[in-house]
């Protein structure tokens, strides 16, 4: 029995599951919204909003928490394009807002194997 541990296998090793989420956050980073199903965005959600709330939270620190929580995030992507977007472009937008930076909207099962689709988007600043 899986009693109370935490996180989604989503069918895949664990470096194929870490690669699998850095990839979507930083699509998700990128783009600003992505399809995919509804459990990987599930998966992710928790760790987009963590890094939005780092970076935004870290606008106020001294300059070396600003260094230091570009460095946590770099950690979590590997690319320093996503985290340059992250802290200059998405954190500023977000503020004055206290959470809830994404929106799961719910979009038709696929095609081919009728798996629960959704369109995970950042929520206007």
């Amino acid at each position: 029995m899986r009693h109370q541990v935490a996180g989604f296998k989503l069918g895949r090793s664990k470096d194929q599951r870490i690669s699998l989420r850095r990839n979507l956050i930083m699509q998700l980073f990128e783009h600003e919204r992505i399809q995919t199903t509804r459990a990987k965005a599930q998966a992710i959600r928790g760790d987009a909003e963590r890094l939005i709330t780092l970076a935004r939270n870290s606008s106020g620190a001294t300059e070396m928490g600003k260094v230091n929580a570009r460095r946590q995030a770099a950690a979590q992507l590997g690319n320093a394009a996503a985290v340059r977007k992250l802290f200059d472009d998405i954190a500023p937008r977000f503020a004055n807002r206290n959470g809830g930076y994404t929106r799961m909207l719910r979009l038709t099962p696929r095609l081919g194997d009728a798996a629960e689709m959704v369109l995970l988007e950042l929520v206007e600043g």
